[in-house]
């Protein structure tokens, strides 16, 4: 199968602290903190040049993060900056490391909430849609010819926080080691998925995901877990329209990454009905703009238009 290759902004921003002593009652009047909006959310766009930084063009994220400026009236002549995950976590981190002002397409599990104190906008007009979930999809006929691996892929459950767990272990070792680490650490939950399911003698499996840390984490565990029963096990990043493509068409067994039902919502409708959707393996997903605790803004109809 084709793989595809998945392929920044530094803001500056000053600080101003003005305090007034008044007579005996000593009363002292900040009037703005980190040039963040407070009363002026104006200033706050000027800053960021109107701009939000997104992640890779093809992500569904990017797509709700779009159709979001185009909804909201007050996001007239913003911009929605293409880039990679890994880019818009460099510019994030280092916004927070100056503790300027950005504004990120986020999405949980995610290890940047982990690693970094952030807040969701408050997302009014719904854009983004509720909560979702990570479902675990199969070609047909996966349960006739491999139903060992159905089996482990249909109890496949775990947290929010067992992701990024993992997530966040691999920002210092690989994400191997990451989900080697979690796999030793929870055992018991590893036996409830394999439990009574007979081994196989070196089985081929393959399962597609798309190119995030997310489903990263997940595949390197369930790759893991299968190769203990004896399968092998390729691992496939792709494309989040070719999961569905390749699972319906055979040309891969299985994947743990779509997210529904807003963000892969489309292909899932494409191709229901040449697949078997096995259900959740995580709930509680979440996709929105995100920014710094230390921003005084709580919600995008807070942001102001360009002028």
């Amino acid at each position: 199968m084709t793989k595809l290759k998945v392929i920044g902004i530094t803001f500056a921003l000053s600080l101003s602290l003005l305090l007034t002593a008044c007579g005996d009652e000593g009363n002292e009047e900040e009037a703005q903190d980190n040039g963040n909006v407070g009363e002026d959310t104006a200033n706050l766009g000027e800053e960021l040049e109107y701009t939000i930084t997104g992640i890779e063009p093809g992500a569904g994220a990017m797509g709700l993060a779009a159709t979001t400026i185009e909804e909201y009236e007050n996001l007239e002549g913003w911009e929605l900056l293409e880039s990679s995950t890994a880019g818009m976590m460099t510019e994030l981190g280092e916004a927070i490391n100056n503790e300027e002002p950005i504004i990120v397409v986020g999405w949980n599990p995610h290890y940047m909430f982990a690693s970094h104190d952030l807040k969701y906008l408050e997302d009014p007009q719904g854009t983004f849609g509720e909560k979702e979930n990570i479902n675990t999809i199969t070609r047909i006929g996966l349960e006739d010819n491999m139903p060992s691996a159905t089996k482990i892929l249909d109890r496949f459950n775990w947290e929010v926080e067992d992701m990024e767990g993992v997530m966040l272990d691999a920002q210092d070792v690989s994400m191997e080691e990451a989900a080697s680490t979690w796999v030793e650490d929870n055992q018991d939950k590893v036996d409830e998925w394999t439990e009574g399911v007979e081994p196989v003698d070196g089985k081929e499996i393959e399962l597609v995901l798309t190119p995030w840390d997310s489903e990263r984490a997940s595949g390197e565990v369930m790759k893991l877990v299968l190769e203990e029963q004896g399968f092998q096990v390729t691992l496939t990043p792709v494309d989040p329209a070719i999961v569905f493509q390749a699972i319906a068409n055979g040309e891969a067994d299985a994947s743990l990454a779509p997210w529904l039902p807003i963000t892969h919502g489309p292909f899932y409708e494409e191709y229901k009905d040449d697949i078997v959707d096995l259900g959740p393996n995580l709930t509680g997903t979440k996709i929105g703009l995100a920014v710094p605790e230390y921003m005084d803004i709580d919600s995008i109809e807070d942001l102001q238009p360009k002028e």
